[in-house]
């Protein structure tokens, strides 16, 4: 544990998933980093680095236990089956809590920039709790994913939801907020939103994002899309709320359309059923079967939160 004195013991945890073209790379970067602070007395000699496979299918667990093995500032944890990214994320950290008086966590593929560590460890050091790295633009990214993001970034704002915009999870956590952090039960897991509800005192490392080292992109759009309906169903109602208005706004009219259609109807122009057709099939229908829809994604978070299952199991520590 860190004193006055002494300089804090930093883990920095990975999570993996297929990542056996980068992983080398991304060990020798970050153990390098390490081996710096080190030397300038920032962090404890026992630092070290604690990557978490997340059920990989290629060879990124041998290299794991290789790398453990060449090096002492290497740590590895294997998740028995593939719990995802936030999961990982937090299995890394409920391991590591009490060896650790700072957790840095950030993806393998080396696109987030490993020397922003120092910046973080600096802040730290100055008494913030979590240190954000935010990225400066997204010039890396296509056109399409950088409106979604600011789409994304906009939207989880409109719904109430406190986020850092162009923050994903590459953040440094003192001891006591993953403590904090760990308290939270919740199996659908936004950590991006979870993290801000905290309250500790924050502060912020800005940061060139690179293009991806090596290996494939694990957030396909699909991925991408699940994770923003995600984040935005474990933390607000908001949608509830708009499907009432729209509801209403949407009988409003049908009201008109109603009366429209009867006036038609006196008149003898309109065919026979086309008035009841208009009203019921497509204003009432589109507005039930959406209105579903956005209840039954609540409904099956509920489902899983009251089941209480395990988020992981740890099959092996290296």
């Amino acid at each position: 544990m860190q004193t006055e004195n002494t300089p804090p013991r930093l883990v920095i945890v990975v999570p993996c998933y297929n990542e056996e073209a980068v992983l080398t790379e991304t060990n020798k970067r970050l153990t390098g980093l390490l081996g710096e602070l080190t030397a300038k007395s920032k962090i404890a000699p026992s630092s070290f680095v604690a990557y978490v496979d997340d059920g990989s299918k290629d060879a990124t667990w041998p290299l794991i236990c290789q790398l453990q093995q060449e090096g002492s500032q290497v740590r590895g944890v294997k998740l028995a089956h593939n719990a995802g990214h936030q999961n990982a994320l937090m299995a890394g950290m409920e391991s590591f809590k009490t060896e650790a008086d700072a957790i840095v966590t950030i993806d393998a593929d080396l696109q987030d920039d490993v020397n922003a560590i120092a910046a973080m460890v600096d802040s730290y050091l100055e008494g913030a709790d979590i240190v954000y790295g935010v990225r400066k633009e997204r010039q890396t990214d296509t056109v399409f994913k950088r409106t979604t993001a600011l789409a994304f970034y906009k939207l989880m704002a409109a719904m109430g939801t406190d986020t850092v915009y162009n923050h994903a999870d590459y953040r440094l956590m003192s001891r006591r907020a993953v403590e904090a952090l760990c308290e939270y039960p919740e199996r659908n897991l936004f950590l991006r939103g979870l993290v801000p509800l905290l309250g500790f005192t924050t502060k912020s490392v800005y940061y060139d994002r690179a293009e991806r080292f090596a290996g494939e992109s694990k957030y396909p759009f699909g991925k991408m899309l699940a994770f923003a309906l995600d984040g935005i169903t474990s933390f607000s109602i908001k949608p509830i709320t708009v499907i009432f208005v729209v509801g209403l706004c949407c009988f409003v009219v049908g009201l008109v359309v109603l009366a429209w259609g009867i006036y038609s109807y006196i008149r003898g122009s309109v065919v026979p059923g086309w008035t009841s057709l208009l009203v019921s099939l497509w204003l009432i229908g589109g507005v039930v079967i959406m209105s579903l829809g956005c209840i039954g994604e609540y409904v099956g978070k509920i489902y899983v939160e009251v089941k209480h299952r395990p988020r992981y199991h740890i099959e092996k520590i290296v």
